[in-house]
């Protein structure tokens, strides 16, 4: 913020920890496949109820994809899809936790077990078609020296064009909102960082809100009804930064 208005109000944005790491090519993901994974219930974590609702609205009403979802967010499961090669885009809604120091205690929390920091340099992206690796969870483009962005900036480092990760602990409903703008958009814009910005500028806007237990946006997938668990949520709009600005797209904003 310059003491008038947002930087996003001005600006789309990227990080690029390294111009020498960086696919400049431009790519459209247009009408490509998306592999949806991500959990709502844990063992030692808290639920996180709009998950299921963030990947059915963005598989069924706004990209084509895959979704695995719980007992089926497995290590196995993501290496297995990932090898494949079918999916430029993979989108994980769950919990993170980034931990400075030792990698291993720095984790993306799957169904029964947790994919940990130096795990996502292992992982086969197939470099060719990984255009877009959207991290819904906390803390995923946070970092120490030795990993710069953490998850966010492993993965492109590992062979990922572009990752969209967050610096704190984000709030469940509100990213509902603002994933849901954001793959809106996506379709719209050929910029993958415009796409994003677009979505802030819909919350920042008071564009996004919950009223009776609906979810309704600027983009495209409509009213979308939220679980039982978020019922209770009356009146509610996601313009404090709070919800929107933890956000940002590391590596190539295209």
């Amino acid at each position: 913020h310059d003491g008038e208005q947002f930087l996003i109000e001005k600006y789309s944005m990227s990080l690029i920890p390294s111009v020498s790491l960086m696919d400049s090519r431009y790519n459209s993901v247009k009408n490509t496949k998306l592999l949806g994974m991500g959990a709502s219930e844990f063992i030692d974590e808290t639920p996180l109820p709009a998950v299921p609702i963030e990947l059915q609205t963005i598989s069924e009403k706004l990209w084509r994809g895959n979704i695995f979802l719980n007992e089926e967010f497995t290590k196995n499961n993501l290496i297995n899809e990932l090898s494949n090669g079918l999916y430029p885009i993979v989108h994980l809604a769950t919990h993170a936790e980034f931990r400075a120091g030792n990698a291993n205690n720095s984790y993306v929390q799957l169904w029964d077990d947790k994919l940990r920091l130096d795990e996502v340099r292992k992982l086969r992206w197939n470099s060719e078609k990984a255009e877009l690796l959207v991290l819904s969870a906390c803390r995923t483009a946070v970092g120490d020296t030795n990993a710069e962005l953490g998850f966010a900036g492993l993965a492109i480092a590992a062979g990922v064009k572009s990752a969209l990760g967050s610096f704190w602990l984000v709030s469940d409903e509100g990213t509902l909102g603002l994933m849901t703008e954001f793959y809106a958009h996506l379709d719209d814009v050929k910029i993958k960082a415009e796409a994003l910005r677009e979505a802030q500028l819909a919350m920042l806007r008071g564009e996004v809100v919950v009223t009776d237990g609906t979810l309704r946006g600027s983009g495209s997938p409509g009213e979308v009804s939220l679980p039982s668990e978020l019922e209770n949520i009356q009146n509610k709009d996601f313009a404090h930064p709070y919800y929107w600005a933890g956000f940002t797209m590391v590596g190539s904003p295209w």
